[in-house]
């Protein structure tokens, strides 16, 4: 994969600084993570430093040397923050032990992030069992991220750009990790304001959109269908959206869509079947998989999780751990390359913006 290099405007100010943390050392994190490095054009463009056990590194390494052909970077020649765990760690198997040590790598990158030292955190997969089983009770790493950093207003945006058309999908999550049959529960004219919020000055500030296209689903099948099918729609979900476009008339508003459509149009401009024109800036799903399972139809092999509303860049893989397939040398890295991409993309936006700005190449700091 050829990767894409930062404008010359952000290289002249600073190489973009990125933390990148191990995420589950027994999953395929510190795998993928090596491949990604592996690529000759992050030694002379970004500034890297690896978060978790430098241990961890050398044994995937050492295994991939045995059973990978590709290319992969050794441990000895990274930037690494070594964070060493006490407890054994099984490969292919997620328990207390790897979740302390996951979770441990993230509050590292996270407290480093927060006192300017990295522009961004791309993080490696976590099992959220292991979490649990450690005696950390958050839904994801998204929800820690949101704590640790201070703020109360934040979403999950999956982008993915197609290799057909290089045309960018952009899906944000009204509701997240939450059981299906409490969503129509936590579903309100507030939330959804806040998410829309959040997507319109992400696509604006982010992605250059000043007037953007924005997608909203409906929660019923056929959006309702006049209440026959649910009164959701009928109740609040329509009457908000009408104020939505008064208030907003610098954004075009389309919707609610019935669910079982939505995806068509991104769909044809994700293979070129039409003018990606034609096709929606940004998406706007109400429940996880109803904005999920399409992303990962079209792009689960390059989709990724950005958080938005933090004070700094976040961006992971949209795969989880894969313990199945630890230690087979096997883990595509597609995701996780696509995640230090873009990552690098919104640093590079954000210090010409001025979002990001530093007195000089050494000191980079988070305007408040």
């Amino acid at each position: 994969m050829t990767l894409l290099q930062p404008n010359s405007l952000c290289i002249e100010k600073q190489r973009p600084r990125l933390a990148l943390t191990l995420g589950d050392p027994a999953g395929v994190g510190p795998e993928v993570i090596l491949k990604a490095l592996g690529q000759i054009e992050f030694a002379q463009n970004y500034d890297v430093t690896v978060v978790g056990s430098k241990t961890q590194l050398m044994t995937t390494y050492e295994k991939l040397s045995q059973h990978c052909s590709e290319n992969f970077a050794n441990p000895e020649e990274l930037k690494i923050l070594d964070i060493e765990i006490k407890d054994t760690i099984t490969i292919g198997i997620g328990d207390a032990a790897s979740g302390a040590a996951s979770f441990a790598y993230m509050q590292a990158a996270i407290a480093r992030t927060k006192m300017g030292e990295f522009d961004a955190i791309v993080t490696g997969p976590i099992a959220k069992s292991a979490w649990k089983a450690a005696g950390y009770n958050y839904p994801g790493q998204t929800e820690l991220l949101a704590k640790l950093a201070g703020v109360t207003r934040y979403g999950m945006l999956f982008v993915a750009r197609s290799p057909h058309t290089n045309w960018t999908l952009r899906t944000l999550l009204a509701t997240t990790h939450i059981p299906l049959r409490q969503v129509a529960y936590a579903l309100t004219p507030e939330l959804l304001a806040s998410k829309l919020d959040l997507l319109v000055e992400c696509l604006q500030q982010d992605f250059g959109l000043e007037r953007p296209r924005i997608a909203i689903a409906g929660l019923n099948p056929h959006s309702g269908e006049s209440g026959q099918l649910g009164r959701e729609e009928q109740d609040w979900l329509i009457p908000w959206l009408e104020k939505e476009r008064c208030d907003r008339p610098h954004v075009q508003l389309d919707g609610p869509i019935p669910p079982d459509t939505m995806w068509v149009k991104p769909s044809q401009a994700w293979y070129g079947t039409i003018d990606s024109k034609r096709a929606a800036d940004g998406y706007l799903a109400l429940y996880h998989d109803q904005g999920l399972i399409p992303v990962k139809q079209l792009a689960f092999d390059r989709a990724v999780n950005t958080s938005i509303g933090l004070p700094f860049v976040r961006t992971s893989p949209d795969h989880g751990t894969a313990f199945d397939i630890a230690g087979k040398g096997i883990a595509d890295a597609t995701s996780m390359i696509a995640a230090i991409q873009l990552a690098v993309e919104l640093v590079c936006k954000r210090i010409s913006s001025g979002v990001l700005r530093g007195s000089n190449p050494q000191s980079l700091t988070l305007d408040s």
